[in-house]
Parts: structure tokens; sequence; C-alpha cells
């Protein structure tokens, strides 16, 4: 990947732009905590080509949401276990919401 692909990509919430190292620095945490959730199977991050983790921004605001909880006094493995719960609620709502406008332009209101 070429750096002018690697620029075009960073407005990609998926594209792993952030070293393990940088990501614990912009969380606020440490690179355990980021092995811990990895652990616990909240977020799986990619590897670079030399075996390093590469976090997305999507993977950030999601370890960000399970320190919180963690700070909160949650233990981590019902911190992660809440968060993937948000998360599938989020996007259950997210496919109610399309569904609900396609069947909405299906039926359009009958004319009076």
């Amino acid at each position: 990947m070429t750096a002018d692909d690697m620029l075009g990509r960073l407005d990609d919430d998926d594209f792993p732009a952030y070293t393990m190292g940088r990501a614990a620095d912009m969380l606020g945490t440490t690179q355990h905590f980021l092995r811990a959730i990895g652990e616990a199977r909240l977020i799986t991050p990619l590897r670079s080509t030399g075996g390093h983790r590469r976090y997305s921004r999507y993977q950030l605001r999601i370890a960000a949401r399970a320190r919180e909880l963690v700070d909160q006094g949650t233990p981590i493995d019902a911190a992660c276990r809440i968060v993937i719960l948000e998360d599938q609620i989020e996007e259950a709502r997210r496919i109610n919401t399309e569904h609900r406008r396609a069947a909405g332009s299906a039926n359009p209101p009958a004319a009076a």
C-alpha cells in the first residue's frame, strides 16, 4: 500500500492506523489493558506484517467504552460483555430503522 493509499484510508473507521502504544496513549490506558480486552474477545486488532497489533478508530471507541466501565468498577470480562451487547443493540436498531424506511417507501400513503 502506498502512502497516498494510506492517507486516503485515514478517514475509514475500520482502517488499522494506530499501533498498540499509540492506542494506549490515546485512551489513557496501558498496553496490558488492550491485551486484556483482546483476550476477552472484545476487539481483535489486525496485525502488521511484523506481527504488531494495529487498531482502528472503531476499535478505539469500543475500547474507550470498556475502559469507562472498568474505571467505574465493572470487572473487565463483564465490561467487555456489556460493550458487546450495547453494540449488538445499536446494530439491531440501525437495521430496524432501515427496514422501516424500506417498508415506508414500498407502501406510500394513499392520496385522499
